[in-house]
């Protein structure tokens, strides 16, 4: 298959079904701070952010000052329940397998995390070393920020606009959309929601999938359109 440079990845919703583990604590933990949201209801605003920018988003909305120990507490109980429920999006294993050339995986999630899940789900012998997070950039260059992005282009000397990006949040299309990448929106996530599809689609991607099974036809075609460009 050529057209792509380089195909990206994220991870939490993408790879792993850990999005909705992810909005189920975190709901708990904003609700009883006094912000009472439900899990289906931060996954679909908030999907694809890290946990310090949602409450820097619900603070300035509500006006609740949140202590520094709710980052932590996140963190922790996040980690544990991750550690004993995160699976691998179904078919993701065997898809990844049918799309040949260089591939990587581009996450918010920090590095420790995205080596738990990847080992737990087996999708770490598909990726290698070639896993990013964009909290070890630095401070204020997590999605939608472009930088991630760039960086994994950057491994592989690939340019940005030959690259393609599989991307299931809007926070996630809007940066990868910034980096001049290509993007195929994913709806195969446990916290997929009504309407979810026709909003990466505004931000963005250029076609939605629902099943991993229809990436690889999806990616090829879109690489055959690459070259007639």
């Amino acid at each position: 298959m050529a057209g792509f440079d380089l195909i990206i990845f994220d991870c939490d919703g993408v790879l792993v079904d850990s999005e909705i583990i992810a909005a189920q604590v975190e709901s708990k933990l904003l609700s009883d701070a006094g912000y009472p949201i439900t899990a289906e209801e931060l996954a679909e605003r908030f999907a694809g952010l890290t946990w310090k920018d949602i409450l820097f988003e619900v603070e300035r909305e509500a006006s609740i000052p949140f202590s520094a120990t709710l980052l932590d507490a996140s963190e922790t109980l996040l980690d544990k329940k991750l550690g004993k429920e995160v699976r691998a999006i179904e078919g993701a294993v065997q898809a990844i397998a049918r799309i040949p050339g260089p591939r990587c995986i581009c996450s918010n999630s920090s590095a420790h995390r995205l080596k738990a899940m990847l080992a737990r789900t087996g999708l770490n012998r598909l990726f290698g070393a070639h896993v990013y997070s964009a909290k070890e950039l630095g401070e204020g260059r997590t999605k939608p920020a472009p930088d991630v992005f760039l960086h994994g282009a950057k491994q592989f000397d690939a340019k940005p606009g030959n690259v393609l990006v599989i991307e299931d949040s809007v926070h996630g299309v809007h940066g990868a959309v910034a980096a001049g990448m290509r993007v195929v929106g994913f709806t195969g996530g446990s916290h997929s929601y009504p309407g979810h599809a026709d909003q990466l689609t505004e931000a963005g991607a250029e076609t939605v999938v629902s099943r991993m099974a229809d990436l690889p036809p999806t990616v090829e075609a879109l690489a055959g359109w690459s070259e007639l460009l």
